[in-house]
């Protein structure tokens, strides 16, 4: 039990830590009446390419902090808590692939913010739960669909002022992540009975109505004299 709390704590500080740089980020940027918008993706532009780095941590006012601040808890911790060895390679190849794709295809505005972030942590892990097959996994599978089965009206172009590209390619790459790594983190657990199915078809293919017998004309004679 102390172990699991113990895990469940250090899951907790990797999104506990971005968490806090976006907030404190905001923070400067209203306290010193600045705007940091410039900082986000442009696509096609020379100057947009920062946003590449820069953009999940720039939000347009609190209320949009606000919005992706929980999801980002919830999700990362899953992220960390289940995919403890490749957490931080799903966050970061999330992060960059999405904000490549946003500069190459989205329309001509600044991208900011970290809602395709969460998309990307979203599907990936509903997608490896659904792949590995894992109990636990499409648990947490089914409890992103339960908590967040909305968002998927975040990658349509309904709201003229949301990126909707940002939430499409980040939920693009969380699918291709997910399969990348379909090999990589928790395993499936395997239950005694199936175990016991594959010693049963172990035994059928030596059962005697399987045996293929091989007789030369030689061994018939000698079989019958």
């Amino acid at each position: 039990m102390r172990k699991e709390k113990k895990r469940f704590f250090y899951s907790l500080v990797f999104p506990g830590l971005f968490l806090l740089l976006i907030w404190l980020i905001k923070i400067v940027e209203v306290t010193l009446h600045l705007n940091f918008s410039f900082l986000g993706i442009f696509p096609l532009r020379v100057k947009g390419l920062i946003g590449i780095i820069t953009a999940p941590l720039i939000h347009s006012d609190f209320e949009h902090l606000a919005a992706n601040s929980l999801p980002i808890l919830i999700l990362g911790t899953g992220l960390f808590y289940f995919y403890q060895k490749i957490a931080v390679k799903v966050f970061f190849l999330t992060w960059f692939i999405s904000n490549v794709w946003i500069w190459f295809g989205a329309r001509y505005a600044y991208h900011i913010g970290a809602s395709g972030l969460i998309y990307g942590i979203a599907f990936f892990l509903f997608f490896s739960g659904v792949i590995r097959k894992n109990i636990k996994l499409m648990a947490i599978s089914l409890l992103v669909v339960f908590l967040y089965g909305s968002m998927v009206w975040g990658l349509l172009p309904i709201q003229p002022r949301v990126s909707w590209e940002s939430h499409l390619m980040g939920a693009i790459a969380g699918l291709v992540l997910a399969f990348y790594y379909r090999d990589r983190g928790p395993r499936r657990k395997i239950y005694s009975w199936e175990l016991e199915e594959e010693e049963e078809d172990e035994d059928d293919e030596n059962a005697y109505w399987n045996i293929n017998y091989h007789y030369t004309e030689n061994e018939d004679e000698k079989d019958n004299p």
